[in-house]
């Protein structure tokens, strides 16, 4: 399979260049083939990058990055908060995987960051709004809310996985989609 051993500059090019292919799209062309069903199945996957992600329906990044089968590991949790859960399913796609990118991608008009900014939310999404309100504090722009949660979710898997990146194993970037235009905006 193509994935195996790019490096995590690698993956990141090759998620801009996807990103680029989608602006323009119609479909995806990311391969979903039978052929491509059938090899991972019998060679397992080999994912180049882990994308942790919102679950808003309209953030779909295997369109956004033009990525077919076997190409991306994603992990889709509202407002794409961190725990003991997303750091484990990193940890296994790093270590077991060998995927050398984890990308954290936020979203503008993301639900869970408003209601983090303009609501008090009960139930469990409360312990989703109070990991947001953790990074965000009393901002009031929701852009500049989005980029600070999502710099939170990457700080956070810098902290508890640092071995993988001190082992070279492992690159956290963060990213934003724009719902409306397509683009992803990857963070400094």
């Amino acid at each position: 399979m193509e994935n195996q051993n790019l490096t995590a500059a690698d993956a990141l090019e090759k998620l801009k260049e996807g990103n680029k292919r989608y602006l323009n799209s119609l479909t995806n062309p990311g391969n979903i083939s039978q052929a491509i069903r059938h090899e991972t199945c019998e060679n397992g996957q080999k994912p180049y990058a882990v994308v942790i992600t919102c679950s808003d329906s309209r953030v779909i990044p295997e369109g956004v990055f033009s990525a077919g089968i076997g190409e991306l590991f994603v992990i889709r949790v509202a407002g794409n908060v961190i725990g003991a859960i997303q750091l484990g399913s990193v940890e296994y796609a790093v270590e077991h995987l060998g995927s050398p990118l984890v990308v954290v991608m936020g979203h503008t008009h993301c639900g869970a960051v408003g209601a983090a900014m303009n609501s008090e939310p009960e139930g469990f999404v409360k312990s989703i709004t109070d990991a947001i309100r953790k990074a965000i504090g009393n901002e009031k722009n929701e852009l500049t809310a989005c980029k600070m949660n999502v710099k939170r979710s990457v700080n956070i898997i810098k902290t508890n996985l640092k071995t993988l990146s001190a082992e070279g194993k492992m690159t956290v970037v963060g990213a934003v989609y724009d719902i409306d235009s397509g683009t992803v905006d990857f963070l400094d």
